[in-house]
């Protein structure tokens, strides 16, 4: 059966998921609190090239005799609800704002080649992303909207599926249709390895957008110890500034503490954060 097929593509990457989850874990870099803290909004503006190249890939391929059982625009579509979140986040001009890394370009690229060279190779696109997000939606949803103060649903759009009234359900329905796609050997064999290509294209993503944030981080650490040094050197007329940089130093201690607070939250926000960007929820399979 295709689903389970796949299902064992997954697995036989599972070790490299834990070692990547480990590697870049709070444990093990303190540095990545900031990134857990602007994680929403990076992804935001990576899923936003990602499904609009998925969508757009799926679409022109409605009728394909592979994508047609799993093609559920009104249930699964995530492309305008990311665009809300973007808007409340960024503003109306938020097109002019977002910044992606290579890695999405690449996987934006990749999904807008097989819908017109393989669009059969969709179908582990699609499984990878939207029951990922699909089974890890609500859970996801609240830890974003506690550790960013929303209120209401404002820039949650992502998270939430209106057009499924039962995951599981859902879930069952679309594995269903995924089993039914008739494919010869050799096409069988081109989309497992398509799945484990997509499953790595999302570790990718994540990385990347990890690397934003460190090299944000430098610059603002050089900045800082740039400003700290012209203080030195003009302490008397610049106390303004001094006095400024002592709360930078505070609001910094501060995330240290909340970062030292409780190894059992930082190991479940990391997974949590992880298992989003890769877009495959454990109880997707």
């Amino acid at each position: 059966m295709l689903h389970h097929s796949i299902m064992c593509c997954y697995q036989l990457l599972w070790v490299k998921v834990l070692c990547f989850m480990y590697n870049g874990s709070i444990e093990t870099n303190p540095s990545l609190y900031p990134f857990l803290v602007s994680f929403p909004q990076l992804l935001l503006c990576s899923l936003y090239e990602i499904y609009q190249a998925l969508e757009e890939a799926l679409d022109n391929n409605s009728n394909h005799p592979s994508v047609a059982p799993i093609y559920f625009p009104l249930e699964l579509a995530r492309l305008e609800s990311v665009e809300r979140d973007l808007e409340h986040f960024y503003g109306q001009d938020w097109r002019e704002k977002i910044v992606v890394p290579a890695a999405t370009k690449i996987y934006a690229h990749r999904l807008r080649q097989i819908g017109k060279d393989n669009p059969e190779y969709l179908v582990a696109h699609a499984y990878t992303r939207y029951l990922g997000d699909l089974s890890g939606g609500q859970v996801l949803g609240r830890i974003t909207q506690k550790s960013l103060g929303l209120k209401g649903g404002e820039g949650l759009s992502f998270f939430s599926f209106p057009g499924v009234s039962s995951p599981n359900l859902f879930k069952q329905l679309y594995r269903s249709r995924m089993n039914s796609i008739e494919l010869e050997e050799e096409e069988r064999k081109g989309m497992l390895e398509e799945a484990v290509r997509a499953f790595e294209l999302n570790i990718q993503v994540f990385d990347d957008l990890q690397k934003m944030v460190s090299v944000t981080e430098r610059e603002s650490e050089l900045m800082h110890t740039t400003t700290r040094n012209r203080c030195t050197r003009h302490s008397s007329t610049h106390s303004k500034l001094a006095d400024g940089e002592k709360l930078t130093v505070r609001s910094l201690q501060i995330q240290t503490s909340l970062v030292n607070a409780s190894p059992l939250f930082r190991m479940v926000l990391g997974i949590c954060v992880a298992l989003a960007t890769v877009g495959m929820g454990i109880y997707a399979f």
